[in-house]
């Protein structure tokens, strides 16, 4: 897989294209001659003004429209972005090459209780229904084991989400849309799966039964948070070029 095609970066809950940070520079380092896009769900980031879909099919639809379909794409997807990615991959094979899974999850391969680990769920009812400052702070302390005190970090993530609001009903529809997407067909292309066991928000063992399910590639970092490409982004890019260059 060594020749051109587009990467295309897809964020998870409640998240816009900013939040890949320095994971985007990484990547670009390590391809200097791909187009990088980082479009944006309905609802987040630049179309916060939109009202996010509440399946994730929706949502792939929506981000197909934000991308160039002239090359074949290389997903790298993050928790729901992986389930965009796979609803991408098996709805619209021709359009995908391959693509990096990162902390994802779905029905049936795994439990409602590794999917979001259950000791997560009453903090994130609160993070739905809580201040735009304090849902930053609930979010950075719950997905980053690296970074969980950056007062700096922190200020540019309420700023953003200053900036570009996530509704009250976007955040829901999110959630719901990501709690009910159900794998319903294996994707035919090359997927590499990739895992953090440290992870506080899903359990690990949600991409590794992935990894086995399909019988694909699985790569797992001891001791990074759910937000991987945050605490581990030079780590990360590494990987995908690793995988892509055999």
């Amino acid at each position: 897989m060594t020749h051109r095609s587009d990467f295309v970066l897809i964020r998870g809950l409640w998240r816009e294209a900013r939040h890949w940070g320095k994971f985007t520079e990484n990547l670009e380092q390590q391809f200097p001659d791909v187009a990088i896009s980082t479009p944006d769900i309905p609802g987040n980031g630049r179309l916060h003004h939109a009202t996010s879909p509440n399946t994730i099919a929706g949502m792939t639809e929506a981000l197909r429209l934000q991308v160039p379909k002239d090359r074949p794409l290389r997903l790298i997807a993050l928790s729901m972005g992986g389930m965009i990615a796979i609803d991408w991959m098996t709805r619209y094979p021709d359009e995908v090459e391959a693509a990096v899974l990162i902390n994802t999850s779905a029905r049936p391969l795994s439990p409602f209780y590794h999917r979001l680990r259950w000791t997560i769920y009453p903090h994130i009812l609160k993070i739905i229904f809580r201040s735009a400052l304090q849902k930053e702070a609930d979010i950075l302390s719950l997905t980053s084991n690296h970074h969980p005190h950056d007062g700096k970090l922190l200020e540019s993530w309420q700023q953003w989400q200053q900036q570009n609001p996530v509704s009250t009903i976007s955040a829901r529809n999110q959630f719901l849309a990501a709690v009910k997407f159900t794998i319903t067909a294996k994707p035919q292309q090359p997927v590499l799966i990739v895992a953090s066991q440290a992870d506080r928000l899903v359990d690990y063992r949600c991409s590794l039964k992935m990894a086995q399910t399909w019988r694909t590639g699985y790569v797992q970092h001891e001791s990074a948070g759910h937000d991987l490409p945050l605490d581990e982004p030079e780590w990360l890019a590494d990987v995908v070029r690793q995988w892509f260059d055999n």
